[in-house]
């Protein structure tokens, strides 16, 4: 038995869309843009041809601002007579928002590609390969594997002590005296000289301690 084709007539002049709600799909008046498109719109051809976008603070420096807020401070000083203040915020610096070169701040290399430095920097490397292919020969034999023979101790492990110093587990910190410099110095003056009047048998009052 032979089944019969149905036919659909459109009778809307309207360009036949399927779905063009959901996949966006046909005739639209807002057509999506390609990323070349939305690039150019969004940004400069100077900024885009240069390698960095950098952002500049309210002092000028690069990047974001990553000094502490108020608050967030925590660092005091010394203000006198057994009182501490919160310290004042660090200077900028003379140059700030100029970009360091790497140079200033890395080793650069003293010698040129290929020369002796490079060659043993190989040589030194192809013998850990070969002593590598050693341990794992033996490991498969199930023999032991062959040991290196003893490096030369370099100047600091000959140099190092045997004995570390280990700090206590009890240890506390001093807290602060809130004295400043000038202050602890009068007071070890102070105490220097009561030492010295008392070992030479002088009483003096404790007026003559307060100057």
């Amino acid at each position: 038995m032979l089944k019969k084709k149905r036919t659909v007539e459109i009778v809307s002049d309207a360009p036949l869309t399927l779905g063009a709600s959901k996949y966006n799909i046909g005739k639209s008046s807002n057509q999506m843009k390609t990323l070349s498109q939305f690039l150019s719109e969004a940004y400069d051809k100077d900024v885009m041809g240069s390698s960095q976008i950098r952002k500049t603070g309210q002092r000028g420096e690069i990047g974001r601002d990553r000094r502490k807020s108020e608050p967030e401070k925590r660092r005091m000083k010394a203000a006198g007579g057994g009182k501490m203040v919160p310290a004042k915020s660090y200077k900028d610096r003379t140059d700030i928002g100029q970009q360091r070169q790497a140079s200033d701040r890395q080793q650069q290399p003293t010698q040129a590609r290929g020369s002796a430095a490079d060659a043993q920097k190989a040589a030194a490397k192809e013998e850990r390969r070969k002593a590598a292919q050693a341990r794992i020969a033996a490991r498969k034999s199930g023999k032991a594997a062959p040991t290196a023979a003893k490096k030369t101790p370099t100047a600091t492990q000959l140099l190092s002590k045997k004995t570390t110093k280990t700090v206590s587990p009890n240890y506390k910190p001093a807290k602060a005296s809130g004295y400043t410099r000038t202050e602890r110095q009068k007071l070890q003056r102070t105490g220097d000289r009561l030492i010295k009047d008392i070992r030479a048998g002088k009483n003096k009052p404790a007026s003559a301690y307060a100057k």
